[in-house]
C-alpha cells in the first residue's frame, strides 16, 4: 500500500524559486510522485509513496520557513497514484485571482468534524460547497448550496451574484481538504460577513473521523490523482475518469453511445469537436502501443 499525503500550508516564502530545486530533489531521492506548487503565498499539494518515502519529504517541508506546523491528511492507495513527481512555481497555491485575499490575516472559525453535522443541520445556517461542479456531481453534504462553478476562481462573481440569498444567515463552508474555505472564507470576512465557519481538514478529514452511520454526506470524494474519488472510512471509490476532459465517469456512463475511452464521455462529448476527438484517439493508441 502506498501512503498518500495531502497538503498545504499559507506562509510567506521571499524566493519560492529557491525552493524548488532541493524540494524535488529530496522528493525524488525517497521516491516520492505526485504535485507539489510552491507560491509566495506557500506550498500545497498531494503526493504519495512509501511510508518512510513520505516522512524524508515531509521533514523537509517542516524545516522550510513557516512550515514546521503544516498538517497533512493521508490515506492509501494500492497501486501508485501518480505517474512522476512534479515541483511547480505558481502565482498562487489555489488560484482565486483576488490579491486582498489573505488567509494569513483572518479566517473563518475552525469547525472540527465531529461538530459538522450540528453545525450544517442549525436552521439559521447556509451550507456552500466551494468546489467546482464536476466534484459536487459525484457527492456532497445534504443541504449544501452548489455554487455550479467550472474554476475557483469564479467563486467572488458567484457570492456578489448570489449574497443577498444568504442576508441574516450563518455561512458554513467545506472543499475536499481544506485549502480553498482558507481563501474562500477570508473573502467572505471582507466582504463583511460577520458568522463564517469552514471544516477542518475539508471532506477527507470529515470522511476519514466520522463514522458512516451517522454521516451526512452522499455519494463520494473526488480526489486529484489516479483513485479518481474516495468514501468513508477514505476507501477508493469506484469511479475512472475521462481522460478526455477529466471529470469523474461512473459504470454507467462507459455504457452510454457516448462514451469511448481516452476520447469522450456523456459529459463532454458534445464540448469536442471531431478533431479534439481525431487527436485524443491519437493519443490513446499511443499509450495503449507504449503498455
Amino acid at each position: 500500500m502506498f501512503v498518500v499525503a495531502a497538503l498545504y500550508k499559507f506562509t510567506p516564502f521571499d524566493a519560492p524559486e529557491d525552493l524548488k530545486g532541493p524540494l524535488a530533489a529530496v522528493g525524488c531521492n525517497a521516491g516520492v510522485k505526485g504535485t507539489l506548487l510552491l507560491a509566495p503565498e506557500g506550498l500545497n499539494g498531494t503526493i504519495a509513496g512509501t511510508r518512510e518515502g513520505i516522512d524524508r519529504v515531509l521533514d523537509h517541508i517542516r524545516a522550510l520557513p513557516g512550515c514546521a506546523d503544516i498538517e497533512c491528511k493521508e490515506s492509501t492507495a494500492e497501486d501508485m497514484p501518480f505517474q512522476k513527481l512534479k515541483v511547480r512555481l505558481k502565482r498562487e497555491i489555489v488560484t482565486m485571482k483576488q490579491p486582498q485575499v489573505d488567509p494569513t490575516a483572518a479566517v473563518g472559525a475552525y469547525v472540527d468534524p465531529e461538530d459538522w453535522n450540528a453545525l450544517i443541520s442549525a436552521p439559521d445556517v447556509a451550507v456552500i460547497d466551494t468546489r467546482n461542479d464536476y466534484e459536487v456531481a459525484i457527492g456532497t453534504f445534504d443541504g449544501a448550496v452548489d455554487p455550479e462553478t467550472k474554476s475557483f476562481g469564479e467563486f467572488p462573481e458567484w457570492w456578489e451574484a448570489n449574497k443577498d440569498r444568504f442576508e441574516g444567515k450563518r455561512i458554513a463552508m467545506f472543499c475536499t481538504g481544506g485549502i480553498r474555505c482558507e481563501k474562500s472564507t477570508n473573502y467572505l470576512l471582507g466582504q463583511g460577513v460577520e458568522d463564517v465557519f469552514h471544516l477542518k481538514g475539508g471532506i477527507l478529514k470529515y470522511l476519514e473521523e466520522v463514522p458512516e452511520d451517522e454521516s451526512m454526506w452522499s455519494g463520494q470524494c473526488f480526489v486529484f490523482d489516479k483513485r479518481v474519488s474516495v468514501g468513508h472510512g477514505l476507501i477508493e471509490g469506484d469511479l475512472d475518469l475521462c481522460y478526455g476532459c477529466r471529470r469523474p465517469i461512473s459504470q454507467a456512463d462507459k455504457l452510454d453511445h457516448r462514451f469511448e475511452a481516452g476520447v469522450s464521455c456523456p459529459a463532454c462529448f458534445d464540448e469536442t469537436t471531431a478533431e479534439d476527438k481525431a487527436r485524443f484517439r491519437e493519443r490513446q493508441r499511443q499509450i495503449a502501443q507504449g503498455a
